[in-house]
């Protein structure tokens, strides 16, 4: 194969595998080249992701060591990204009856969420998440992206327990967007004890779904290092959960403009 050929494979192994390690050897025996000739080719493959800003090639050494990429989103990418969002947010016709907002085409827009999902995975790269966290319904299509690009298993709390999934373990909360007490559940089986989870859902109001998950993990002592949420209301200013990242907020209705108040986060990264 040409360098050229042995660069664009390569590109492609390691982007469709993020935060998979693989070794030079690997590279080596799947091309037929020597590791000088291998290392030449990350070299020019590490070049060309960070010149157009999709992640970076991190090598590390020792005997476990290897490639991996990193995916990422540059801050342009991730701008537009943010008014996209907005402008789509703000269309009248997705105010409901009872203050209630219809997102169900956003949530489950591949293309969207896969460029939120790359937002999720660069914000927290470096947290040592050891499951992605979320709960049904909405939330699960931009999850499962994230756990993708973290290379981490992806954890769905259900709301009713299935009897597919063994023994489980049920809490009750109070949800503010429905003002009142619902369940949630989780397998036994699905994490670890002493393991840590990176919670990502789609919309938190006060904060009630989201305090349910991290106070369900707490009976596995599993320890929340981040927390994603696509949007957060204003207003209850004052959450039930101290720390989040949001990626929108949404400030109510402009009584002038009969649009929704939708604006972007700038302090997420």
């Amino acid at each position: 194969m040409k360098r050229s050929e042995r660069v664009s494979a390569i590109v492609k192994i390691l982007s469709d595998s993020p935060n998979q390690s693989y070794s030079l050897g690997t590279f080596c025996q799947m091309f037929g080249a020597a590791k000088s000739s291998i290392s030449e080719d990350l070299q020019a493959a590490r070049n060309l992701l960070e010149k157009m800003e999709l992640g970076y090639i991190e090598t590390t050494s020792g005997a476990g060591g290897g490639v991996r990429f990193i995916p990422s989103i540059s801050d342009k990418v991730f701008l537009e990204l943010q008014m996209d969002l907005c402008e789509k947010l703000k269309e009248p016709a997705r105010q409901l009856a009872g203050g209630f907002l219809y997102t169900s085409d956003i949530m489950f827009n591949a293309r969207l969420m896969k460029k939120v999902a790359h937002a999720f995975a660069r914000k927290f790269q470096d947290t040592g998440a050891d499951y992605v966290v979320t709960i049904e319904t909405k939330g699960i299509a931009v999850a499962t992206m994230v756990s993708d690009l973290l290379n981490i298993p992806l954890v769905v709390i259900r709301r009713e327990s299935k009897i597919s999934e063994g023994s489980t373990v049920s809490i009750n909360y109070f949800s503010g967007s429905s003002d009142r007490v619902q369940k949630m559940s989780i397998a036994k089986r699905a994490v670890e004890p002493g393991s840590r989870a990176l919670i990502i859902d789609d919309f938190m109001r006060a904060g009630g779904s989201v305090k349910g998950i991290a106070d369900i993990l707490t009976e596995f002592d599993v320890e929340i290092v981040g927390t994603g949420l696509i949007i957060v209301t204003t207003e209850p200013e004052r959450k039930t959960i101290p720390e989040y990242s949001a990626l929108l907020y949404l400030a109510g209705i402009d009584p002038e403009k009969k649009e929704l108040k939708v604006f972007p986060n700038i302090q997420f990264f």
